[in-house]
């Protein structure tokens, strides 16, 4: 089996991640307009037909923006837990509002989609796994400092959005009041590109093809310094830095080492 993904959007102006089969998928977070998402799903080729829940990692503005919107007018349900739907005060019709448990998979047609806590200055913030088969993708970003829990899902991926938030000299040296630096790198904040680098090169599993960098700041961060500190340890693993104004590439992802380029083309032809 395979899985297709692509980051909508990713930055402290909006994130949104597309994961999904043929038959259906999934967004995590929708922190971009409805409309946007529209357009830049369908730039891809991809259709909001497909997509059957939004899964919310946490309440920040940035996540949530276009969930109500999204799911009214497509009648989606949003996965959600008791404390972030409080603290972000989604506007949702309540037969569209499901919890969900850390560590409990949720089935959405083929695919699996498991939750579990992060670090993170929310109330009550989660990172997903989603598994269709023997293919797994992780979204892994607005962590304060990788844990063991992290650790041990980064080695099941085939392909992860991974944050690499800020340049440590980058965010010290930089504008902002040192209550926000602190904030940032204070353990509940966000993974700086050491941190994730760190992570990337210790628990990369051999069939890692794909790494997407993800919520860069637009002021402590480059996306060129990213790519220059990730490409040498990419060990057969394809990095993208996901931008904060536009979509990536759409990404198939399978468990089969080594699928052709022209593999991919033929399975993109079947959206």
């Amino acid at each position: 089996m395979s899985l297709f993904i692509t980051s909508l959007n990713s930055g402290s102006n909006g994130n949104c991640y597309y994961i999904g089969n043929q038959e259906e998928a999934i967004l995590v977070d929708v922190g971009i307009s409805c409309r946007e998402t529209e357009k830049r799903m369908q730039r891809l080729g991809l259709s909001m037909k497909t997509v059957k829940a939004i899964f919310v990692s946490h309440e920040h503005s940035d996540h949530i923006t276009g969930i109500p919107v999204l799911s009214r007018k497509y009648q989606l349900p949003v996965y959600i837990t008791a404390g972030t739907l409080h603290q972000g005060g989604l506007e949702l019709a309540a037969e569209r509002v499901h919890s969900f448990s850390a560590h409990v998979p949720v089935q959405i047609g083929a695919l699996q989609v498991t939750a579990f806590p992060k670090l993170h200055d929310a109330a009550d913030p989660h990172s997903f796994i989603v598994r269709n088969q023997e293919v797994t993708i992780g979204i892994f970003t607005d962590i304060g400092q990788p844990c063991a829990q992290l650790t041990a899902y980064f080695k099941m991926c085939h392909a992860a959005f991974l944050e690499a938030n800020y340049d440590e000299n980058m965010l010290l040296n930089g504008r902002y009041p040192w209550m926000l630096k602190n904030r940032i790198r204070g353990g509940r904040g966000h993974l700086s590109n050491a941190q994730a680098l760190s992570l990337f090169c210790e628990h990369k599993p051999p069939f890692m093809s794909h790494l997407l960098l993800a919520h860069l700041s637009k002021d402590n961060n480059d996306p060129s310094l990213v790519e220059q500190l990730f490409r040498p340890h990419a060990r057969g693993t394809e990095i993208v830095v996901a931008s904060r104004y536009a979509a990536t590439a759409l990404y198939y992802i399978t468990a089969a080492p080594g699928t052709s380029k022209e593999g991919q083309r033929k399975q993109l032809s079947l959206f």
